[in-house]
């Protein structure tokens, strides 16, 4: 195998570090954003879940682009469109602006994760692909763990409005990056013909079956449904992080901004590893004769149950148990995490729906986004500033995902076409 894949999976790693760095910089400019324009908790979950309207809404638009025209143009461009409106954030004057400028974000952030997922289907066997998809999974809690300390040091050193522009400069870096360096395997001048073909023969023949099936017949497979369920259930416990975790320490555990830069980095640096293990241990599975069924659903279903401790964060009398329980349920989701985004190389029918799939299963699972920003901050309005509804449900949900990967998705294994369904050739 060429060497150049783990290059080209660093890319993505960074690549979403900056895109969680950019999607959390408004959770933790809530408080300053606030006083300054007066909006309510109820106006803030609105903002904070505006992201995810058009985040879900573009994922399967842009997931068929990704496989249409190919990653490298489509990841740049959406780079490129992510970082202009993360800067266009810092001239936001009320609840209009703020919607607007979220949405726009969105629509840019959709191409990230199924263009990820397609560079590791591109570049890796299936027996590396849950640690290759670990580490670029992995960027988002650096860029999570990144946002606290870095985020609140711009915020008090330029204020808020200058922390957007500052961050959105980041992604330009990255794209012109990206593009010097970024090829398919089959279009890359280092890449031998030899290699290229023991590539393609451990990726079990997919790539030879390019031609797509319909959405329509994708939407019609349990093991679909099972995907988009399961992740739709972490994503709910997951974007807690992502969005009112700063509020949770600073309101309902009476943190400082200072105690948020020091203490709120915790549950993000444990998911850290914990992802890389996820992603290890399931091809570990794989390579000592597990199926890929047992293997993947091995690690989905028991980083899932162990994830539900999120539930009881709100309950406990001491801020250090808190902290340590979210860390367990951060760790456990990241551990889930880097499985499910083996799910779309392993399942998908032809080499032209992978990103596809990704895009499904990754728009179901964000509109969980919307679910928990909005509700948590409808739930702080109603009961002054109470966590235990929202993330008691959040808990409860993910030993449903977990239900979902045992149950209701089906085996791990390239989904079978029918000859009449099958495109004609």
């Amino acid at each position: 195998m060429s060497p150049l894949r783990w290059q080209m999976i660093a890319l993505c790693f960074v690549a979403n570090i900056i895109n969680f760095l950019d999607r959390s910089n408004l959770a933790i400019a809530v408080p300053r954003i606030e006083a300054e324009l007066h909006l309510s908790s109820f106006e803030i979950g609105l903002g904070l879940s505006a992201f995810f309207w058009t985040y879900a809404l573009m994922q399967v638009p842009v997931g068929w682009m990704i496989d249409r025209f190919g990653v490298r143009r489509c990841l740049a461009g959406s780079v490129v469109w992510w970082s202009v409106f993360t800067a266009a954030s810092a001239f936001i004057t009320g609840l209009p602006s703020l919607l607007a400028a979220r949405l726009m974000l969105g629509v840019g952030e959709a191409g990230a994760l199924p263009g990820f997922a397609k560079v590791v289907f591109n570049w890796f066997p299936r027996r590396e692909r849950g640690f290759a998809s670990s580490i670029f999974d992995s960027g988002s809690r650096v860029g999570s763990a990144l946002a606290l300390p870095l985020v609140a040091w711009l915020v008090a050193l330029v204020g808020w409005r200058q922390s957007f522009i500052w961050t959105g400069l980041l992604g330009f870096v990255w794209v012109a990056v990206w593009l010097v360096l970024y090829r398919d395997p089959k279009d890359h001048a280092r890449v031998t013909p030899t290699q290229l073909a023991l590539l393609e023969q451990e990726q079990g023949g997919i790539q030879g079956a390019s031609a797509p099936v319909s959405l329509r017949f994708l939407l019609r497979q349990r093991t679909i449904w099972g995907m988009m369920i399961g992740f739709f259930c972490l994503n709910f416990a997951i974007y807690f992080f992502i969005t009112w975790f700063p509020t949770f320490l600073i309101k309902a555990r009476h943190f400082t901004l200072e105690d948020v830069r020091l203490y709120g980095l915790f549950p993000a640096l444990f998911a850290i590893p914990f992802g890389w293990i996820g992603g290890a241990v399931s091809d570990a599975l794989l390579r000592r004769g597990w199926s890929a069924t047992r293997a993947r659903k091995t690690c989905l279903v028991g980083g899932m149950l162990v994830s539900c401790v999120i539930a009881f964060a709100p309950l406990v009398a001491s801020s250090f148990t808190a902290l340590v329980l979210m860390g367990i349920s951060y760790a456990a989701l990241a551990f889930t995490a880097a499985n499910i985004w083996t799910l779309p190389g392993e399942v998908a029918p032809s080499a032209s729906n992978v990103a596809l799939i990704g895009a499904l299963q990754n728009g179901a699972a964000n509109l969980a986004g919307i679910g928990i920003s909005t509700f948590t901050g409808a739930m702080l309005s109603l009961t002054h500033g109470s966590f235990v509804l929202p993330l008691g449900i959040a808990g409860l949900l993910c030993i449903v995902g977990a239900l979902s990967y045992l149950f209701l998705m089906g085996p791990v294994e390239r989904i079978a076409v029918p000859e009449a369904t099958a495109p004609s050739a």
